[in-house]
């Protein structure tokens, strides 16, 4: 690695660079005949990612806790006649050999950030984290939206300017983009892109991915990597770039996207879907892979994991999926990637097999049946058993809010053997019915890793999924399932697992919890119904209730003794001081101990701080009902 040049040199360098770039050769040929191209084949053919050099540069290079960090720059390639350079952060356990190589990739508004470098070298790894976007966050080396576009602007002079992602003549940056009418979902030409007709290679998902093949060659080449050994995660966005780099480069060993690469399917253009839509990636992938992928993701669909897993020619899957969460999860969920490179590129860990299941539509009191056979190779800890009524019918466009906030009953499993079964009453057979098991293992010694925002968590637990089944309106009516379900008033007894139907994304063992529960039509209040809770706690506190954007502050006397809480509408408010409405259309509950509420008027942004921290044990709760 060369390290890098003053920046008072670098418009002397940039000259000179254009000059000999005018001769050198271009990282993709010219279109033939102005003709783009039409298939995965066409678009990926001839392309080498190790061929041409990397000519990488090192920013920063430090040392912290026995791991040996570094800013770098590698070449993407040349585009009409520019280089494109990545930054990134690179880091490995100091004096390792042999190691493991991983390229982490950001999601969208997301930074590399050394975190996840740090924590995987401390467990043995080589780590990339591709800044695709510009954005870096590390010791002394912070890059945000303003510093990026400090690099755009050649503000050279700025103490604030840093170098970062140059994509040259092109665009691949996001939120922002440089060009702001660039779109990830275009194949369209302008004047950043690469060629003058519609094409894939004009599209920012393409370059992303060709950018994280290079990185998987900068991996190659680094002394202390064993290049036989190469993985690649990435979140969100950058879950879709990781199907797409697993999907078209054999030199990924394992893969472990989470919420995305599942569902981009829909797109208007057929040239977009032939050759950028992710079922085109998922059929190519053959390495092993894990999928992370939490119930109500709004960008990988769990229905579309299903279809994600019958894509895929790899036998070697796994799939993990919390109920009830949107774009975050907990540590025994998030722990599946690092333990999946664990398994498949350090043989230091052995998966259980998916669990096995069945759903039996036709019983002697037509409710239907569920059945799931966990692997036993490891202890059990706990078998859960989730479903819903709101997903779409097969073919149905997918409803944002829908995907965000629906509801997953928690199903009471019974155990024969090495067998848990539950009985799914259902409120309506009009409705599709999906379901799914969770099996929760213990892990022989704790593990820490980088989330997928970059917390650090520590668990000794890790989550399977098995299969989600489905069964259409159609199937149920002809089984001759019935409507057994009802209505109820009663939204929350507390009783033993009543936390299976709530959530958290809190790694710090807060109290609080959120619901969808009044989102699911067994729930919808009765006409000018009153919102009641029970509640206690052993000093004054401060209870926070929550609905969607709307919360009220509730005071609590202490002394263990039960107090009665009786809202209507009116006695919620947004961080506007506005009144909640009516109930109707209520998609998330949540009960805390202090939140803070923000909403936009025109340009202006009201803040709005409740509750604080809670003093003594934590509180307990009964009788979460409407009343008539």
């Amino acid at each position: 690695m060369k390290p890098v040049l003053k920046y008072s040199n670098l418009l002397l360098c940039f000259l000179v660079s254009l000059c000999s770039l005018g001769h050198a050769d271009e990282t993709l040929p010219p279109l033939k005949d102005g003709q783009a191209p039409k298939s995965f084949e066409e678009l990926w053919a001839g392309y080498d990612p190790a061929k041409e050099p990397l000519e990488t540069e090192v920013l920063k290079q430090w040392e912290q806790d026995g791991v040996v960090l570094r800013i770098v720059r590698y070449r993407i390639g040349i585009f009409k006649g520019q280089k494109a350079m990545m930054a990134a952060v690179y880091g490995f356990p100091k004096g390792g050999t042999k190691l493991p190589g991983l390229v982490q990739i950001h999601g969208g508004g997301q930074f590399a950030d050394y975190q996840a470098p740090l924590t995987n070298a401390k467990r043995g790894y080589a780590t990339i984290s591709l800044a695709w976007a510009g954005r870096i966050s590390a010791p002394d080396y912070q890059v945000n939206n303003d510093i990026v576009k400090l690099f755009w602007d050649g503000k050279t002079n700025d103490p604030a300017y840093k170098l970062t992602t140059d994509w040259g003549a092109l665009d691949a940056y996001h939120a922002p983009c440089r060009n702001e009418k660039n779109a990830f979902a275009n194949v369209s030409p302008a004047s950043w892109t690469l060629d003058a007709v519609d094409s894939p290679r004009n599209n920012p998902w393409f370059l992303c991915a060709l950018g994280a093949r290079r990185a998987l060659t900068f991996l190659e080449q680094q002394p202390e990597v064993d290049a036989q050994k190469l993985g690649v995660y990435g979140h969100s966005m950058g879950g879709k770039i990781t199907v797409m780099t697993a999907g078209a480069d054999s030199r990924v060993k394992a893969a472990a996207p989470s919420c995305g690469g599942l569902s981009d399917r829909a797109n208007e253009s057929v040239l977009y879907r032939a050759t950028i839509n992710d079922d085109q990636y998922l059929k190519r992938i053959t390495c092993p892979i894990i999928f992370l992928s939490p119930a109500n993701d709004f960008h990988g669909h769990i229905n579309d994991l299903q279809k994600a897993l019958a894509e895929i020619k790899s036998p070697d899957w796994r799939a993990t999926c919390s109920p009830h969460g949107n774009h975050q999860d907990l540590a025994a969920y998030e722990v599946a990637g690092p333990l999946w490179f664990d398994q498949y590129l350090k043989g230091a860990f052995q998966f259980p097999a998916t669990p096995s299941a069945a759903l039996e539509l036709k019983t002697s009191d037509a409710v239907p049946l569920f059945t799931v056979q966990p692997d036993a190779s490891k202890p059990i800890l706990a078998v859960d058993i989730y479903y819903t009524q709101q997903g779409p019918n097969e073919g149905e466009k997918e409803d944002m809010n829908n995907a965000m906030n629906r509801f997953w009953h928690h199903a009471k499993a019974a155990r024969h053997g090495n067998v848990w079964t539950a009985d799914l009453p259902l409120l309506t057979v009009a409705k599709p019915l999906w379901v799914y098991a969770n099996v929760l293992y213990p892990l022989a010694a704790p593990v820490t890793g980088a989330g997928y925002y970059y917390a650090t968590y520590t668990t000794t637990q890790f989550n399977l999924a098995s299969k989600m089944l489905i069964a259409s309106p159609e199937q149920l009516k002809a089984a001759g399932v019935k409507a057994t379900d009802k209505p109820s008033l009663l939204i929350e007894a507390f009783g033993k697992d009543w936390q299976k139907e709530w959530f958290t994304y809190d790694l710090t063992d807060n109290w609080a919890r959120k619901t969808h529960k009044l989102y699911d039509p067994k729930w919808l209040p009765p006409a000018s119904a009153t919102l009641a809770l029970e509640a206690r706690s052993q000093q004054p506190n401060k209870l926070v209730m929550g609905l969607d954007n709307y919360a009220a502050e509730i005071p609590l006397t202490g002394g263990m003794k039960w107090q009665k809480i009786v809202l209507s509408p009116a006695n919620f408010h947004d961080a506007a001081g506005k009144s909640l409405p009516d109930w109707k259309g209520v998609k998330e509950l949540r009960l805390g101990d202090k939140e803070t509420l923000r909403s936009k008027d025109g340009d202006t942004e009201k803040k709005l701080d409740l509750g604080s921290g809670w003093q003594g044990p934590d509180p307990t709760f009964r009788n979460l009902l409407w009343v008539p």
